[in-house]
């Protein structure tokens, strides 16, 4: 009995201990909250043994990393016609250029010809038409085989590039470099004469001189490649985009078609 029980009745002191707060019963003894606890008696636990995981076979690689694929050089010189010729070009990867063209622009004119002229690349006319040298450049080119007695009819006319570069920009060496082997494989196919290089980048491509088309035109180059069964004559002239934009120049290229109607004649075209 502690003081408090001592001193009231037994109601009076459940009556105090409510007014006070007390709303638990504690056990008869005090308990020692700082005494240690009990130690727990050890429980047994199964210990799993680990299982190793089955081993994992390695990936088998893409197809496209177990069979290569042919690269260009090997694409083009498979190719025994213009239609595997241009059959290749479709199938050729790695070329950006095939992701913005709207289509392959391949060629126009005679294959049997026995001059062929090579251009840069196809313009937006020549993208959307499918052919190249179709639109301004095009008419202009038109006029100047006419002034020498060709046409489309008896002349074949090709570029070296055969999707056109976004924008008309300049072909990057790593386009010329992919397409080169195809131009390659493309002459050696038609088996002209002669070829009349359009412009700057074609004339540097085919002839492999890296001297500006100023320097280049108005001169005969041979021309070989393991595919030809003789060196070919390569004649360099302006662009007709080039004349279209500096139209001073249409008289130095006018004897360069000049040089190309007596090289013509002496073959007897």
């Amino acid at each position: 009995m502690n003081a408090i029980e001592a001193v009231l009745p037994p109601f009076e002191t459940l009556r105090w201990y409510l007014e006070a707060g007390v709303d638990e019963c504690v056990g008869e003894e005090a308990v020692n909250r700082f005494a240690p606890a009990p130690a727990l008696a050890p429980t047994a636990v199964a210990l799993e043994t680990p299982t190793r995981p089955a081993p994992v076979p390695p990936a088998k690689p893409p197809p496209s990393a177990q069979t290569p694929r042919p690269a260009a050089p090997s694409l083009a010189a498979n190719a025994k016609s213009l239609d595997e010729l241009k059959a290749a070009l479709l199938a050729l990867e790695g070329c950006a250029l095939k992701t913005t063209a709207t289509q392959l622009v391949f060629a126009d004119g005679n294959p049997e010809a026995k001059v062929m002229f090579i251009g840069e690349a196809p313009g937006a006319d020549e993208d959307r038409i499918g052919r190249p040298f179709v639109g301004q450049a095009g008419k202009l080119l038109d006029k100047m085989l006419g002034s020498i007695g060709l046409s489309r009819d008896n002349a074949y006319i090709t570029n070296l590039l055969v999707w056109r570069p976004p924008g008309n920009r300049t072909p990057t060496p790593q386009e010329v470099g992919l397409l080169l082997p195809f131009l390659e494989r493309h002459i050696e196919l038609v088996d002209p004469q002669l070829v009349v290089l359009l412009g700057g980048t074609a004339a540097q491509a085919v002839l492999a001189r890296p001297e500006g088309i100023t320097k280049l035109r108005g001169k005969w180059f041979d021309y070989a490649t393991p595919g030809l069964v003789r060196p070919l004559q390569a004649l360099a002239t302006f662009h007709p985009a080039y004349l279209l934009r500096q139209p001073a120049q249409k008289r130095e290229a006018w004897r360069d078609l000049l040089m190309l109607r007596r090289k013509l004649d002496e073959l007897g075209v």
